[in-house]
């Protein structure tokens, strides 16, 4: 029969999720801004990078993101969720008399080293996503669905 062999490595279980919410009001001034999170509800293995307001992939697979904000009175919302330097699904609302919840959601295959992020888009508009120091009205989450095999 022989020798028993070296045990192996245990079962991996493998794990990316994170979910952030930002408790500023924000109007956009360049054309393009990141959206940056000041709020950290779960980061497992602290994937998301509240500096740069960024989800790096360190598990490549499918994943599972989404957006949530509260417009502003009046004011245009106009935002990007990007896939490295690409935009994927816009979540956009008009300017109002009333202020709502929006929200968007996509899944992405991601790569090791993949970026995820949000941007406002500024237009010829003014551009705002409303928040106040006490609740969260803004959040970005993201997780990993399946991993890539």
């Amino acid at each position: 029969k022989g020798d028993t062999g070296a045990p192996g490595d245990p079962c991996k279980i493998q794990q990316s999720s994170f979910s952030v919410g930002r408790r500023k009001a924000l109007h956009s001034a360049d054309y393009y801004q990141a959206l940056i999170f000041d709020t950290v509800f779960v980061n497992l293995g602290e994937h998301f990078n509240m500096f740069k307001g960024k989800f790096y992939c360190f598990v490549p697979g499918v994943y599972f993101f989404n957006v949530n904000i509260h417009t502003w009175n009046f004011k245009e919302t106009y935002l990007h969720l990007m896939h490295n330097e690409r935009q994927q699904v816009i979540l956009y609302a008009q300017p109002s008399d009333r202020s709502i919840m929006q929200s968007q959601s996509v899944m992405l295959p991601l790569e090791l080293n993949d970026e995820v992020w949000v941007r406002l888009y500024k237009r010829e508009r003014d551009n705002a996503i409303y928040s106040d120091d006490v609740d969260v009205y803004i959040t970005f989450n993201g997780h990993l669905v399946a991993p890539k095999v």
